[in-house]
């Protein structure tokens, strides 16, 4: 209800103040990535006012789905591309060719231009560093499932979170064998609910209980880890999984139906400028999925990564992620929770 009645205000009008046109984002980015692209965008596009709700990214997709008859966002920025894939076939989407698409890998954007990548996002297992060192910390996925970790584990809720429902799939896909069966990954997921003490409703909670140590490992992506370790000196680190990971392509789109055409294009270049991707990789450790840009004035912990990638089935996650999602929430989540 209170996501609504801000809604609500933030539509109140449409002119927006003095006279500017009001573009709506939905976004997952957080509060600091968005407020700081808001002043510089409105900076350099005094007739526009942006105003940004900061959600997770299933719950972005879940309201522009809602909203398809009278769609209220402009712009969604932020989520797995799979969701995106998801939202452009069920019509959500109106395509757009950005100036920068031939900068982008093939497979980091639709075939149809209805989204593009903006960021690559690969997955980390977290950790608190002065509550463990680096050489105790599971190095693999199965490690993750030891009975030791019993209660060690804090989780952002997957229900809502794209980054999450990305690690549940990669792991359902890992134990899958070429009968499709999934209670393989299943069986996996409730060793390793076994082992959570809490799944978290949002992103912050989850910091700052791992902060404090009320829990000393978690999953989660590895430019959020950089930036609160570097920036807001929490007391993280992180290890590459050794036999892979997912690498998700972080998309945007402008929302079918969008009253404000012209300056949803204007955001949605601004924000993949070459000046923004690097302002974004430096303040807020955001790796860009445009390969145009100069390694030297990326930071230098971004120039020369060598992640391994997990092999992922994106379409199978895009079709399927929804139904297995459900069956952890009904059968798997808190069956063997720690006491």
């Amino acid at each position: 209800m209170g996501a609504i009645v801000l809604i609500a205000l933030l539509l109140a009008s449409c002119a927006g103040p003095a006279g500017k046109t009001t573009l709506i984002v939905y976004s997952p980015h957080g509060k600091e990535l968005l407020t700081e692209f808001e002043k510089r965008f409105e900076a350099a596009n005094p007739n526009i006012d942006v105003r940004w709700l900061d959600m997770g990214s299933q719950d972005a997709l879940d309201r522009v789905r809602s909203e398809k008859a009278n769609p209220q966002a402009d712009i969604w920025w932020g989520a797995p591309s799979t969701m995106f894939s998801s939202a452009e076939k069920e019509g959500l989407l109106d395509p757009y060719k950005p100036s920068w698409s031939d900068k982008v890998d093939p497979d980091a954007h639709s075939r149809n231009d209805g989204w593009y990548g903006t960021f690559q996002t690969p997955e980390v297992i977290a950790y608190n560093s002065t509550a463990l060192k680096r050489e105790q910390v599971p190095k693999d996925w199965d490690d993750l499932i030891d009975p030791k970790w019993r209660g060690k584990f804090i989780i952002r809720d997957p229900l809502a979170s794209g980054t999450m429902r990305a690690i549940y799939s990669a792991a359902i896909l890992r134990k899958m064998g070429s009968d499709g069966d999934p209670k393989p990954g299943y069986e996996w997921l409730r060793k390793l609910d076994a082992n959570t003490k809490e799944y978290s409703v949002n992103q912050t909670i989850m910091m700052q209980k791992l902060g404090r140590e009320e829990a000393v490992l978690t999953l989660w992506n590895m430019p959020d880890i950089e930036l609160q370790k570097t920036q807001y000196n929490f007391p993280l680190d992180y290890v590459i999984p050794k036999s892979g990971t997912p690498v998700l392509t972080d998309a945007i789109a402008i929302v079918k139906g969008t009253k404000h055409r012209k300056e949803s294009e204007t955001f949605y270049e601004f924000v993949n400028t070459e000046e923004s991707l690097i302002f974004a990789a430096h303040q807020f450790y955001r790796i860009p999925s445009r390969k145009d840009i100069p390694a030297d004035r990326l930071p230098e912990w971004m120039r020369n990564l060598d992640i391994p990638k997990l092999e992922m089935n994106w379409d199978l996650v895009e079709a399927k992620s929804q139904e297995w999602m459900e069956y952890w929430d009904s059968y798997i989540r808190g069956t063997s929770a720690s006491p």
